[in-house]
């Protein structure tokens, strides 16, 4: 169709300039990213942050040396060899020195021995290990009970709410060493007896009766702090449409708490999980440095640093390699539950 040329002078609009734009032309001008969510965004600002990744990678390789090395290290965490007392730093015992002699291929012992003769290596790695699982298990535990708590408070608001936060406050007050020196004191017998005569429950005398008081301390006290922080969320996400929508069709305020709260507050729960970890940890290593953890001949960071602070003068090693290490995990997950929230915090978004 032949284009009719426009006299300059008229006022007449030019058509032309009103036709549909073709698919290329509305391409050209599609300038909008794609749409993401929120766990894509999160991860995505979560890779930009190079202290949390370095922090992760730390935490993987402390993760590797806790759990994944003690099962092809060739010294145990318990065996004593009374010969093998006292060892700096990647020596060998005389019985040791024997055998490489003889052409056998030995492991010296990396960080040295403890006045028993057991590798201190290889029970950094175990005492590791027994902190970070009381850390994981713990802040579970936390997050658990304090969403529960919190979302229900939050949700229910009124009578229910003035209650459960009276009760978070009376809480707060309460002086968790002395609880758990208490329990220790109360559960220490009755527990060592039902160790001794029953033997499914062996496993007590194990972990120590100071462990099992430290778990219910923490399922007693520590989850208030995520009842707070849940229940502020819970507060201001109840008020929006999806939640109205909910109950005009009739769901009930269990599914709503569930299905709806607790599922569009998972990324600060997780955040305020990954940060309770470190908090965990430094309790436990506390407690054990104190006489309060795991029980012989189980290694805790903590009782490490207890036995090595004997020697100070003379093996300092052996207070210096439990210190490093408790520093080192206590600040990898502090970083990274940093780099969570300000990769997960709406509030902390531009």
């Amino acid at each position: 169709m032949e284009k009719i040329k426009k006299n300059p002078l008229s006022l007449q609009p030019d058509l032309s300039l009103f036709e549909p734009a073709t698919l290329e032309e509305r391409e050209s001008l599609n300038v909008m990213r794609p749409s993401i969510g929120f766990w894509q965004d999160g991860l995505r600002r979560l890779r930009k942050n190079s202290v949390a990744m370095v922090s992760l990678i730390a935490i993987v390789i402390i993760l590797f040396i806790a759990f994944i090395v003690p099962t092809f290290y060739p010294y145990d965490y318990k065996t004593q060899d009374k010969s093998a007392g006292n060892l700096a730093p990647m020596a060998y015992s005389k019985a040791e020195q024997a055998r490489i002699d003889a052409g056998e291929f030995v492991m010296p012992h990396l960080i040295g021995t403890d006045n028993l003769g057991r590798d201190l290596a290889v029970r950094i790695m175990i005492g590791s290990r027994i902190s970070i699982t009381v850390g994981l298990v713990a802040s579970a535990i936390i997050m658990i009970i304090g969403t529960i708590i919190g979302a229900v408070s939050g949700y229910f608001g009124g009578l229910v709410d003035q209650i459960i936060m009276r009760i978070v406050d009376m809480i707060y007050t309460v002086p968790d060493l002395v609880i758990i020196i208490l329990l220790y004191a109360i559960l220490r017998v009755p527990l060592k007896e039902l160790a001794d005569s029953v033997k499914a429950f062996e496993w007590i005398g194990t972990i120590g009766v100071g462990l099992i008081s430290i778990f219910i301390v923490f399922s007693l006290l520590y989850w208030v702090g995520m009842s707070r922080i849940v229940r502020g969320q819970i507060l201001s996400l109840k008020e929006q449409e999806y939640v109205t929508a909910a109950r005009a069709l009739g769901a009930s305020s269990g599914r709503i708490i569930s299905k709806h709260l607790i599922k569009n507050s998972i990324g600060i729960i997780i955040v305020t999980t990954t940060l309770q970890i470190p908090s965990a940890i430094f309790t436990e290593t506390f407690l054990s440095f104190i006489g309060l953890g795991v029980a012989a001949p189980m290694s805790s960071l903590g009782s490490l640093a207890s036995d090595g602070l004997a020697g100070l003068y003379t093996y300092p090693h052996r207070l210096l390699a439990p210190a490093l290490m408790i520093a080192l995990i206590i600040l990898a997950f502090n970083l990274f539950g940093d780099g969570l929230r300000d990769a997960f915090d709406p509030k902390l978004r531009k």
